[in-house]
């Protein structure tokens, strides 16, 4: 469980910047210090009293598998190569070592330097990992800072003349910062690389190499990754020195709490079909995936204009506005987030109850990470994936991945697919998991639900 720390206090005389919905990450501010906690479980791995107190305060009192795998072996200055999914924790578990070993450092950073960097693929991963570093470092001197695309690059360059303890960026945007000489990275001792997969799955390749001739070769370096292709074990030998090697929750594995199911239905009749979905579950929080840009725009657009409170996040918006939309999401103002594979990986909202799966996703891994944003913090969760004839082959990579057969809930089993799969047991038409489920005539997605036409 990563945990988040939500409740910002702004800058001491600062200004709040538009575009930005909250109070960016750590910008400088000073919270009173907590009293020291020299035991507990992770006091007795190693970490800092004065972070392990800021950690009990969150809640955050019991380690997870790959926290208790990892955090002897970071602490102790070894590298490490770690693979589990999204929402076991990975953040705390590099991110408590590194912040121990950075506080023995005992003077300010140079100027445009940082001691450690933590490059993550998205913006919204990027500011989850740095709201929790600065919970995590609450009342110490360690000071982080976050540079994403689509904020003022000259806000960051400004910040980064001063110089801080740990930076969180995107690649892209680090590579901006550092063609303008406004980054140096000689003195930077401690690298992460978080769903470092997803980094090459968008082409993040070749910036990682140039990333890495900048560095020191004398560093700790951690990666974590949600799967091992065969680039990856490229990248790990050009960045890893001797790992130690920590596996958690095996690549395609869903989170047990997750109750899944699949709805087949024509592609002109799924905004009807999540619209009824949605109506039975008012008041609580659903995440909706789509494939494309344009699509969940239109989707949004169609859910707002029939009666729903919705907001979307992809490509095309910009950071004010995705972070303006995960804000409302996080504080129940917005009840339904249609999103692109920008938010299949590391949002972290305990409190949503359901994912939609309005397209099914070109690569097989993603639906694992899409349905992670349910189930999480020890709740339970459900994941509803709608299925037209055109997607049957991205069905079953998800089954071939996944090593299990999804329940099916809902509309008619093509006959041609209706064999027994890899598990063996025979397909059918299954219990809805919402009460309905059976065969749906085809519906144009501009007519509203019935059940919305009711209470018009």
């Amino acid at each position: 469980m990563e945990n988040q720390n939500n409740r910002r206090r702004p800058s001491r005389g600062g200004k709040s910047r538009p575009g930005h919905a909250y109070p960016a990450p750590n910008e400088g501010r000073r919270a009173p210090a907590r009293d020291p906690l020299p035991t507990g479980p992770f006091a007795d791995m190693g970490i800092d009293p004065r972070i392990n107190a800021n950690i009990a305060a969150m809640g955050l009192n019991k380690p997870t598998p790959i926290q208790d795998q990892a955090i002897p072996a970071v602490v102790g200055g070894r590298d490490v190569l770690g693979l589990a999914q999204t929402g076991t924790g990975k953040t705390a578990a590099f991110g408590l070592p590194m912040l121990t070993r950075l506080i023995k450092f005992g003077k300010k950073p140079d100027p445009k330097t940082c001691r450690a960097l933590i490059l993550a693929p998205t913006r919204e991963l990027a500011t989850q990992i740095a709201t929790n570093i600065d919970a995590y470092a609450e009342g110490t001197p360690i000071r982080s800072f976050r540079v994403v695309g689509g904020a003022s690059i000259n806000v960051q360059t400004e910040r980064m003349s001063r110089g801080v303890d740990v930076l969180i960026a995107t690649p892209g945007r680090l590579m901006d910062l550092i063609e303008r000489r406004a980054i140096d990275l000689s003195a930077t001792t401690y690298l992460v690389l978080d769903e470092a997969d997803q980094m090459l799955d968008i082409g993040f390749i070749h910036t990682l190499r140039k990333i890495a001739r900048m560095l020191p070769k004398e560093r700790q370096t951690l990666m974590f990754s949600a799967t091992m292709p065969k680039l990856m074990s490229e990248l790990s030998d050009t960045y890893l020195t001797d790992p130690v090697k920590v596996a958690v929750n095996p690549p395609g594995k869903a989170a047990d709490k997750i109750d899944q199911g699949v709805h087949f239905v024509s592609q002109g009749d799924k905004a009807t079909l999540l619209a009824e979905y949605l109506a039975k579950h008012p008041g609580e929080l659903s995440m909706v995936f789509g494939r494309t840009k344009h699509g969940c725009e239109k989707l949004s657009k169609l859910l707002d204009k029939w009666g729903f409170s919705v907001a979307a996040i992809h490509g095309n918006k910009s950071q004010g506005q995705r972070e303006r939309a995960l804000q409302a999401f996080r504080k129940g103002d917005t009840q339904v987030l249609v999103a692109t594979d920008v938010a299949a990986r590391g949002l972290d909202i305990p409190e949503v109850a359901h994912v939609y799966n309005y397209d099914l996703p070109n690569v097989a891994e993603n639906y694992v990470h899409r349905i992670g944003r349910t189930a999480r913090a020890g709740r339970d969760g459900r994941a509803v994936a709608f299925c037209a004839p055109a997607e049957l082959g991205e069905l079953r990579a998800i089954e071939r991945a996944m090593k299990s057969s999804i329940t099916v809930i809902g509309g008619e089993v093509p006959a041609a697919t209706a064999p027994a799969g890899r598990g063996g047991a025979p397909r059918g038409r299954g219990k809805p998991m919402d009460g309905g489920g059976n065969k749906r005539p085809a519906r144009r997605p501009s007519r509203q639900p019935r059940s919305r036409q009711a209470k018009a």
